[in-house]
């Protein structure tokens, strides 16, 4: 179908991502994905509380995963070299986290950060600061900050609300927090705060957010409260985490990727082997569904308490639809790839109720709008969202992933569909989430 290169700038640390589609003839295999980036950030989390050892298998080895495990790691600990194969950790148990002797960096990472601080937060007589990237202290922390304070934790942070952040850990009080919006990393750093809490820590959402904090602190023995009809959850302590077997599934996250690229391609067939598909996470399977992708769900099963199936996909013909409300919170890491998708439907393709994604690794709504309309997408940026008018032929153009790991290769995905070379600046940020990337485009073209 063409080629794919990549070039290291020669005076930076930046890559250069370069696509040429070919003549047509199909995108064909089957894909081994990477694990998922949310379970392998708890898994590590959850096994360095844990008294025993917890060993992981399938754990994603992108760079997120790496900066919770060398934080966990300057907290007491011990932590096998990262790989996929099997991970060992040998817990400390909870309340014991030591303090660190230097800064504790979360990298790239806003799930490292905002999870961490719940247990940061909760540990007596400890001081603990955290900082990372310059990307990450550009995110405001104060979603998970703010509720913290609620139970007594004493935070400070950077401008109100921005690493670098100090704090001072202590004995904290249960609340009942009704969260204005539907994240996981809100509910999850709440519910980890009140796992060293005497009594019961409740979060209320008003959608659902995914739930693989709530699956595996069960699965390690903590005593967790889930009521669906409220759209709450809670965790009741103090309580006493046991380390345990992790499988982490293939991340769906990175099977959207190859989603979109099957279903948008010509003559295409594509096998994703052991996808994650949690019914909060699966807003994109649906989605796709609606919008007449050819995907059909094989094999399905459950491994150590998350649904797991094989996803086939196949060349469609893609119709536009809306993509607003409960929808999101399933869904929200893949709406870039799914702005891929809506340029090559027919009709116009309206999401909205995504203003949280102006606060990821980059305003991933101007990212999307900008750099599609340089291919030659129709495309208007909305305050919470997008328009996008399908249809229009894609070219070739130089793009820039603005360091977002979802954006360089939603970016890609375009390129394999669109006349001409394109070029794509900073494309090593797909590692981030999956190192593979790259390599797996390469051998699916040759």
């Amino acid at each position: 179908m063409g080629t794919v290169s990549i070039a290291q700038h020669p005076s930076k640390s930046h890559q250069t991502l370069t696509i040429e589609p070919g003549a047509e003839r199909g995108l064909q295999g089957a894909i081994a994905l990477p694990g998922d980036k949310s379970i392998s950030h708890r898994a590590l989390m959850l096994g360095a509380l844990a008294v025993g050892k917890t060993e992981i298998r399938g754990l994603l080895l992108g760079e997120d995963p790496r900066s919770t495990a060398d934080c966990f790691r300057a907290m007491g600990a011990q932590i096998s070299e990262l790989n996929s194969d099997c991970v060992m950790v040998e817990g400390i148990g909870l309340g014991q986290l030591h303090e660190p002797a230097d800064v504790l960096n979360a990298g790239n990472s806003g799930t490292t950060m905002r999870l961490m601080l719940g247990l940061l937060a909760s540990q007596p007589q400890r001081f603990f600061a955290v900082t990372g990237d310059a990307s990450l202290r550009s995110r405001p922390m104060n979603r998970v900050i703010q509720p913290l304070q609620q139970m007594g934790a004493a935070i400070a942070s950077r401008h109100g609300g921005y690493a670098p952040l100090a704090v001072q850990g202590r004995e904290l009080t249960p609340i009942h927090y009704q969260s204005p919006i539907a994240s996981a990393q809100v509910k999850s750093c709440i519910l980890l705060a009140g796992l060293l809490t005497p009594g019961k820590t409740i979060v209320t959402e008003p959608a659902l957010s995914r739930d693989h904090s709530e699956r595996m602190l069960r699965a390690f023995g903590a005593t967790v409260e889930v009521d669906p009809e409220r759209i709450s959850a809670a965790v009741v302590g103090p309580s006493r985490l046991v380390g345990q077997s992790v499988q982490v599934p293939g991340d769906i996250s990175s099977a959207a990727f190859w989603l979109v690229a099957g279903a948008i391609a010509p003559h295409a067939e594509l096998v994703l082997n052991q996808v994650g598909v949690n019914p909060t996470r699966t807003g994109i399977l649906d989605v796709l569904h609606q919008m007449n992708a050819d995907i059909t769900l094989e094999n399905q099963r459950d491994v150590a308490g998350e649904p797991v199936a094989d996803l086939r996909v196949r060349s469609s013909t893609l119709r536009a639809c809306t993509i607003a409300g409960d929808l999101i919170p399933r869904l929200i890491d893949e709406i870039p790839i799914l702005a891929v998708a809506a340029a090559f439907a027919q009709g116009t393709t309206i999401i909205r109720d995504a203003a949280e994604l102006r606060v990821k690794e980059s305003d991933r709504l101007a990212v999307m709008a900008t750099q599609l309309a340089q291919m030659g997408a129709q495309v208007t940026e909305l305050p919470d969202g997008l328009e996008i008018t399908g249809g229009a032929p894609l070219h070739g153009a130089e793009l820039d992933s603005y360091t977002d790991h979802r954006i360089a290769m939603s970016l890609a995905i375009a390129a394999l569909n669109a006349t001409g070379t394109t070029t794509i600046h900073r494309a090593e940020a797909a590692a981030i989430s999956y190192p593979d990337f790259v390599p797996t485009l390469q051998r699916l073209l040759s």
